[in-house]
């Protein structure tokens, strides 16, 4: 089984210098950001929208602060209060280190922290939004490797030749749901966006934001029913996880975003006059 021997070949810390530890999880949250902020400023440029390498890069550095805070606080609200579990401590909201961190926050930190940055520089949101969403598949694809590394959020038990014998797995093969995830939400949803992104002149203001939340939704809705639920929560009903309820409500915002976005017909700009 080749995926099951690389798996057992990888080591989640990827150097160590002194006390410093550095882990592969750790770069590949590194490596999307800038791989997000090339695309982002790539596609404008093409675009013609005039936006320079500062504006971005602030940008983006608003982006990381909102996916920080907004994942945690999601994998919090719902995976953990969710449970009915508590904290043994209020600061633990912020022990990012410990693990715990959902999309959805994240995606909603995103888009705030995002904002907030285009508000300030007066440029416009949903074009950012938009750029946004055409770089950060590649972030998730970077994202969901990194967990495989870990032997962390495994799917079920599988007797395909691709199984994985996973350390904390229960000593049987299972579906690697995190390389599914890493092709489907992050590869799949990229070119699409990507392929989307070429046509000039650009298409209007919300359809990369829309497709990428149809996509994004459906794939995750349906890799759930191979990956194993959060300990703490289980199945919330039948087959049902909280990762396949918070995806339905984007696959809906989604499709309200893309009509939207055809009726309207606004073009793509960068800064606002």
């Amino acid at each position: 089984m080749f995926l099951n021997d690389l798996y057992h070949m990888l080591d989640p810390v990827a150097f160590t210098l002194g006390p410093l530890t550095v882990r592969w999880y750790g770069i590949a949250y590194l490596l999307g950001f800038i791989c997000a902020g090339v695309v982002m400023y790539r596609t404008a440029r093409r675009w013609g929208l005039g936006l320079s390498v500062d504006d971005v890069f602030s940008i983006v550095i608003g982006v990381v602060f909102g996916i920080i805070i907004g994942a945690r606080l999601f994998y919090v609200i719902f995976y953990v209060w969710g449970a009915g579990l508590s904290l043994s401590s209020p600061l633990e909201i912020f022990a990012t280190w410990e693990g715990g961190m959902s999309f959805h926050g994240g995606l909603v930190g995103a888009v705030v922290g995002g904002a907030l940055v285009c508000r300030h520089y007066g440029i416009s949101v949903p074009t950012v939004c938009d750029l946004g969403v055409i770089g950060a598949p590649i972030g998730l694809f970077f994202g969901r490797c990194a967990n495989f590394v870990n032997g962390e959020l495994w799917g079920k038990e599988t007797d395909l030749p691709w199984g994985v014998m996973f350390e904390t797995g229960g000593g049987v093969y299972r579906h690697p749901s995190q390389l599914y995830e890493a092709i489907l939400e992050g590869l799949v949803i990229f070119l699409v966006l990507y392929l989307m992104s070429r046509r000039m002149p650009p298409r209007p203001q919300g359809t990369f934001m829309g497709m990428f939340l149809v996509l994004y939704g459906v794939f995750r809705f349906l890799v759930e029913f191979v990956r194993v639920p959060d300990a703490q929560l289980g199945y919330l009903f039948g087959p049902i996880t909280m990762g396949q309820l918070l995806s339905l409500p984007l696959v809906l915002l989604g499709i309200v975003v893309l009509v939207a976005a055809h009726r309207l017909n606004r073009p793509q700009v960068g800064h606002l006059a």
